[in-house]
C-alpha cells in the first residue's frame, strides 16, 4: 500500500460512480443492505463509504427510522455521495479516518464497509476502532475482493496493462483492491482485535458493463490506477484506456459484456 493508493481526486469520483459503481459495486450493494437490515440496527456507521451506491442501497432497505452516518476519508467522495443522496433517508455525511473514528464509545448498533478495509494502512487499529463504536453484540459487516484471477473483468484489464507498459507494470489492483483476500488471515485479524465472532461468506455475482470501453475507462480512470498510468505514460492515459478496451473486446465480446466477479463478505460480532 503507498499514499496514493488512497488519493481519488480531480474527477476520478465523477468517473467512478458513472463506471465502476454499476459494474463491480453495485451488485455487492443490495447484498450488503440486506445483510445489515437482518441485523435490525437503530444507527449505523458506514466506514469508507465512497459515492455512497451501499448508503443508497441502506436507506431503500432500512427504511426512513433508521439513522446512517456515512463516513470517508476521502472529501470529494463524500461530496459525490451527498449529492447522488438528494436527502433521501436519515442519513449525515462526515469525513473521517477509519483508524480513529470521532465518535463515542458504543454508539453504533452496526457498521458496515463495502470494499475499503483493503486500503486502511493499519487493519488491525481499524478494527479495533470499529469495535469500539459499536454497541455490545454488535456487528461490523465488511466485504474484501478475492485475488485478481477469480475477477475476470480486472484479470484481463490487468494484463492488458502489463503489455502496454512491461519496463514498469502498474500493480495498484494486486497490491490494493485485490491485495487483502486471505480469510483465515483475516479472520484471525478481527478476532485478535476483540471481536468474539467472525463468520466469512464467498460470493460470487456478475459484473456488466455496457461496453468493453466502459469497462476499462473506470478501471484505468476511476480509481488511483489512473495515476500509476499517468505516471508511466504520460500523456497517454486514453491510449492506454483503449489498449485495455481492445483487450476486453477480444475476450468478452463486442457490445455489452459480462464476467464474473468474486469477494468474501465477513460478519464481525462484537
Amino acid at each position: 500500500m503507498t499514499g496514493a493508493d488512497k488519493v481519488f481526486a480531480g474527477n476520478i469520483p465523477a468517473i467512478y460512480e458513472k463506471y465502476l459503481v454499476p459494474m463491480i459495486f453495485e451488485p455487492y450493494a443490495q447484498d450488503m443492505a440486506a445483510r445489515v437490515a437482518r441485523l435490525r440496527p437503530a444507527r449505523i456507521l458506514e466506514i469508507a463509504a465512497g459515492t455512497g451506491v451501499v448508503t443508497r442501497a441502506m436507506t431503500a432497505t432500512l427504511g426512513p427510522d433508521a439513522e446512517i452516518v456515512a463516513t470517508d476519508l476521502n472529501q470529494p467522495m463524500l461530496d459525490a455521495a451527498a449529492e447522488r443522496q438528494e436527502g433521501r433517508g436519515n442519513v449525515t455525511f462526515r469525513q473521517a479516518d477509519a483508524q480513529a473514528l470521532p465518535f463515542e464509545d458504543q454508539s453504533f448498533d452496526a457498521a458496515v464497509c463495502q470494499f475499503g478495509v483493503m486500503f486502511f494502512p493499519d487493519k488491525a487499529k481499524c478494527y479495533r476502532e470499529a469495535l469500539r463504536v459499536l454497541k455490545p453484540g454488535g456487528a461490523y459487516v465488511f466485504a474484501v475482493w478475492d485475488r485478481i484471477a477469480t475477477n475476470e473483468f480486472v484479470t484481463v484489464a490487468n494484463a492488458a496493462l502489463a503489455k502496454c507498459l512491461p519496463g514498469d507494470p502498474p500493480k495498484f489492483m494486486e497490491r490494493a483492491p485485490h491485495g487483502y483476500y486471505d480469510i483465515e488471515a483475516i479472520t484471525a485479524e478481527v478476532r485478535d482485535a476483540g471481536f468474539s465472532k467472525v463468520d466469512a461468506e464467498t460470493v460470487d455475482k456478475v459484473s456488466r458493463a455496457r461496453s468493453a470501453l466502459d469497462a476499462a475507462t473506470g478501471y484505468c480512470q476511476g480509481n488511483p490506477l489512473r495515476n500509476e498510468i499517468e505516471a508511466r505514460a504520460p500523456g497517454q492515459l486514453q491510449a492506454v484506456t483503449e489498449s485495455v478496451a481492445a483487450a476486453l473486446a477480444a475476450h468478452f465480446g463486442q457490445g455489452p459484456i459480462e464476467g464474473r466477479l468474486r469477494a468474501h463478505v465477513f460478519t464481525a460480532t462484537r
